[in-house]
């Protein structure tokens, strides 16, 4: 099975207004500042469960109430449609929780 063809960064910020290009990187970038630490875990968890269905995972950090998520396909070296279509999922998780 081949990898995942390449659609980068700009093209994917193109379609996606609330994500960024990452520096450095062929990969987009997304901050979240919810209310709360428990809101942002929460949001995680419910993300996590996405990720894991789909067998695509963000890399991503917390702090306190910010939640920081990169998307990038590893194993063709950018961004693809898979990261595409999580990024659709983190944006419509997003829009169901509180965020500051």
């Amino acid at each position: 099975m081949s990898a995942p063809a390449i659609i980068g960064a700009k093209t994917a910020c193109e379609r996606l207004p609330k994500w960024r290009p990452a520096e450095g990187r062929d990969a987009i970038l997304r901050s979240l500042t919810f209310r709360t630490f428990a809101e942002a875990f929460g949001f995680m968890a419910e993300i996590a469960l996405v990720a894991e269905k789909m067998d695509h995972h963000p890399e991503w950090s917390n702090v306190y109430n910010r939640v920081e998520v990169l998307l990038a396909t590893h194993e063709s070296g950018g961004v693809t449609e898979r990261d595409l279509k999580l990024a659709e999922a983190i944006d419509k998780a997003a829009a169901r929780h509180a965020l500051k």
